[in-house]
């Protein structure tokens, strides 16, 4: 269980701006619930004075990345767009008092959607050159965000680019590649693995690849911030959850169901449906 401090709790449990803006002036979307983590930024922003009035974000994952995005939303508010450019992700870290090392990557995710969204206002594109290489395939992360992170936060390990990217983190395959990266930086260690899953299945292979991806890929990661679940039901294509311990309370459970149901989808049957009973 993670050592989390009295600030992680209190934005964690009691968010401020969640939602989206109506007519926003700008959007940011960064990560993939398939991944684990997705947040979108909306903001409003005074065409006049180039300030931040008003800034909501919606988000799938876990306490950490719940608390770094209101955090992020709240430090924003009030800024003009040049000044909120200048917001690390260890800013948004240090407001909470800190984050365990295995979830800096949720402050690192809240600063890309801060980049992203003031792109979006300001009519530009991300910059994703056609070249950009793709070094981690299961979190979509390149060699230059693995440059420019551990350039930033002076990290020198794999261990470390996991826990600010989450790349490595997966399969394990891209770990020579990253080690290949810091070692061009400055000088570097290892850490690996994880497996791949089947398809069609009978109705009792079905019914036990739920078990399985519930009990080791869903319930580890809600376990991990305090949360859990438990399996009540499967009738034909529908999982029947309940949501346990901090997850009950967890103003973003709705998000959680979903994010379970597209696990579901993608490791068993695209036509799987979870509902909370």
């Amino acid at each position: 269980m993670w050592e989390y401090t009295e600030k992680v709790k209190e934005f964690f449990l009691h968010p401020k701006n969640v939602g989206e803006i109506e007519n926003p002036d700008g959007v940011g979307e960064v990560g993939s619930i398939l991944c684990g983590d997705a947040l979108k930024l909306s903001l409003k922003v005074d065409k006049e004075t180039e300030k931040i009035v008003d800034a909501k974000f919606q988000t799938f994952g876990c306490a950490s990345a719940i608390a770094s995005s209101s955090v992020l939303t709240e430090l924003i508010k009030g800024k003009t767009v040049e000044e909120a450019l200048k917001i690390t992700n260890q800013d948004i870290a240090d407001y909470l008092g800190g984050l365990p090392p295995e979830k800096m990557h949720c402050s690192v995710m809240g600063r890309e959607a801060l980049e992203a969204a003031i792109a979006n206002y300001r009519g530009e594109t991300m910059p994703r050159s056609v070249e950009e290489k793709i070094i981690c395939k299961c979190f979509e992360v390149s060699e230059e965000k693995i440059r420019r992170v551990a350039t930033e936060n002076h990290l020198t390990s794999v261990e470390e680019i996991t826990n600010f990217t989450k790349a490595g983190g997966g399969c394990g395959a891209c770990v020579p590649a990253i080690e290949s990266i810091l070692k061009d930086i400055w000088q570097v260690k290892v850490v690996p693995e994880r497996p791949p899953v089947p398809k069609r299945l009978t109705n009792l292979q079905k019914i036990a690849l739920i078990e399985d991806v519930l009990e080791k890929e869903i319930r580890p990661r809600l376990q991990a911030d305090g949360g859990d679940l438990q399996l009540i039901d499967i009738e034909g294509n529908r999982v029947v959850i309940a949501l346990r311990a901090m997850c009950v309370a967890c103003p973003m459970g709705g998000v959680t169901i979903k994010g379970i149901e597209e696990k579901l989808r993608e490791l068993v049957r695209q036509d799987i449906v979870v509902e909370e009973g």
